[in-house]
């Protein structure tokens, strides 16, 4: 199982960095758009949508939501785009509202499961979750330096992850949220937030930042985090499903290793907008 979670991850990262890396931005957002549409896939299923088509047209649904949005922000498909910023903004700030809305919910759980254990509702909670993420990769994808941005990014998400793996490991013992992820402790969650801030001290030194700015965009990003991560398990844990899915052979689905990017990269890109850290571009006005 080790080495099948190894060659997997391997190949997963050999194949997001060449997206990354070789990609125009503009392209770059078909790749992301391609990741999105499978995790509508999987979000069907999580939302106990069992019939084949039914979980294909939510695809579908998913992507005609996908071509309005690239509409609004100003994406047609040109290989260097150059975005709405208002529009990306309100698409951001609808994202980060969203899992303001979450933390309720997965602090709720299970009396929470009321207002979103429909199917139907779980379906409208999947756009939520995956447009504003796709939005955000495709605005950070856009900058100047954009490929190493979405690299810290998917650090900050990373050290989060492995801070709190291992803190939680050796010193936790109060639980963060007992029904939705048992093994997630407060120490653990400490454990991740103290190593994201190792991390922006290593970018505040390296780079000459200042340390304001990166603490405004790597904090709340490692602290969002979190949340994409219990949001998945509660809806797991009420579909009655351990994986999102079986795409990554030992790593169960694409949600499974993307649900701290789906909370985190809205708040990350909306602090790299209203910050201009590395020099993002900010809403004219």
């Amino acid at each position: 199982m080790l080495k099948q979670r190894v060659i997997t991850a391997l190949i997963i990262t050999a194949i997001f960095l060449s997206a990354l890396f070789v990609l125009p931005s503009g392209y770059f957002a078909f790749f992301m758009a391609a990741v999105v549409l499978i995790g509508a896939w999987e979000w069907a299923a999580l939302s106990s949508v069992r019939q084949i088509w039914l979980r294909l047209l939510y695809a579908l649904v998913m992507g005609g939501y996908l071509l309005g949005v690239s509409w609004w922000i100003g994406f047609s498909g040109e290989a260097s785009p150059h975005l709405d910023l208002e529009a990306v903004q309100q698409l951001l700030i609808i994202g980060c509202s969203f899992w303001a809305v979450a933390l309720l919910l997965v602090q709720g759980y299970p009396s929470s499961a009321i207002l979103w254990g429909n199917k139907f509702l779980r379906l409208l909670m999947g756009l939520f979750v995956l447009i504003p993420t796709w939005v955000a990769l495709v605005y950070v994808r856009q900058q100047a330096e954009g490929h190493w941005l979405i690299i810290l990014l998917s650090l900050v998400v990373a050290v989060a992850d492995t801070g709190g793996y291992f803190a939680g490991r050796r010193f936790g013992k109060r639980k963060l949220a007992i029904h939705v992820s048992p093994g997630k402790t407060w120490e653990g969650f400490a454990g991740g937030l103290i190593s994201n801030l190792l991390l922006a001290l290593v970018l505040v030194f390296s780079f000459n930042l200042s340390p304001a700015l990166v603490l405004a965009v790597v904090i709340p990003t490692s602290l969002i985090s979190v949340l994409g991560d219990l949001l998945e398990s509660m809806v797991k844990r009420h579909a009655g499903v351990k994986d999102s899915g079986t795409i990554l052979p030992g790593h169960g689905g694409i949600l499974d290793r993307v649900d701290g990017v789906t909370a985190g990269a809205p708040v990350f890109a909306l602090a790299l907008m209203t910050s201009g850290l590395f020099g993002a571009a900010g809403v004219p006005g």
